[in-house]
């Protein structure tokens, strides 16, 4: 099961040919695409377009670079409207709180909200039995901190650039850990190896489309989920395994992390 984690399909540079880049995606042999929103802005036209495509998941979540744009009653807004996601027809398409968590890489701009909107998402996500889908840069020890605090049924660190300690921490809460285009560049030394060396069970494969291109694209190149499956067979080249094994393998480690997947991979 080839599956994209972590795929923002309904980015505005899809607009012009989003369908012809679903379609590329299946052909290639995707099987499921999960799109994280990072606003309620977003929510109602991701669940729209995922209502017309039985192989696409969702996740609902106040990114931490939006959080600027998010008004006060944010929290309770997605709640309520996971609630309702929960009761109606598109039950099985929501896979996840997400994409939430910090980002302390360029600015720490903003912290305190970004605290607040990320604690109060992962007690949504617990209260409704919800993995998370985590935006982790620049501020991997702090996440830790917080998923230490609150019990959930897990997730995936999506784009993990971390050292291999926390990689086995976040393993240890019942996290996997996406890779995507990034692992592809030569210069990548330190994410190829653990790329490389982690242990397979705690991988997922991602495009984070269309950003992170892998390098066969360009620093400039538009990134789509009809590139998982070259970014696959990089991943398995590093891993000494054959293209097949290694995406039946983080396919089974996607379908266990984001249980209702498998719902949409039929």
């Amino acid at each position: 099961m080839l599956i994209d984690t972590h795929c923002h399909l309904d980015a505005r540079e899809f607009d012009t040919d989003r369908e012809l880049v679903w379609q590329a995606a299946l052909a290639q042999g995707v099987r499921a695409v999960v799109i994280p929103a990072v606003t309620q802005a977003t929510f109602e036209p991701i669940m729209a377009w995922c209502a017309r495509h039985p192989q696409a998941g969702f996740a609902l979540g106040w990114h931490p670079m939006y959080v600027s744009e998010a008004p006060e009653d944010a929290l309770a807004q997605l709640e309520q409207t996971v609630a309702r996601v929960l009761e109606g027809p598109q039950a099985h398409q929501l896979l996840a709180i997400g994409e939430i968590g910090l980002d302390f890489y360029l600015t720490r701009e903003h912290e305190a909200r970004q605290l607040e909107l990320y604690e109060g998402q992962l007690r949504i996500a617990r209260q409704f039995h919800l993995p998370v889908i985590l935006h982790v840069r620049g501020a991997i020890d702090t996440i830790l901190k917080y998923l230490r605090k609150h019990a959930l049924t897990g997730g995936i660190a999506h784009a993990f650039n971390g050292s291999k300690q926390q990689a086995e921490m976040f393993a240890s809460l019942g996290f996997k850990l996406g890779f995507g285009g990034a692992m592809t560049w030569p210069r990548a030394l330190k994410l190829r190896q653990l790329a490389a060396e982690l242990p397979v069970e705690t991988l997922v494969l991602e495009t984070d489309a269309p950003d992170i291109p892998p390098v066969w694209l360009g620093h400039q190149g538009r990134n789509a989920p009809d590139q998982l499956k070259k970014i696959a067979e990089e991943m398995a080249l590093m891993r000494g395994l054959e293209a097949s094994q290694l995406i039946e393998m983080t396919g089974k480690n996607s379908v266990e992390v984001l249980p209702k997947i498998a719902h949409l991979c039929t």
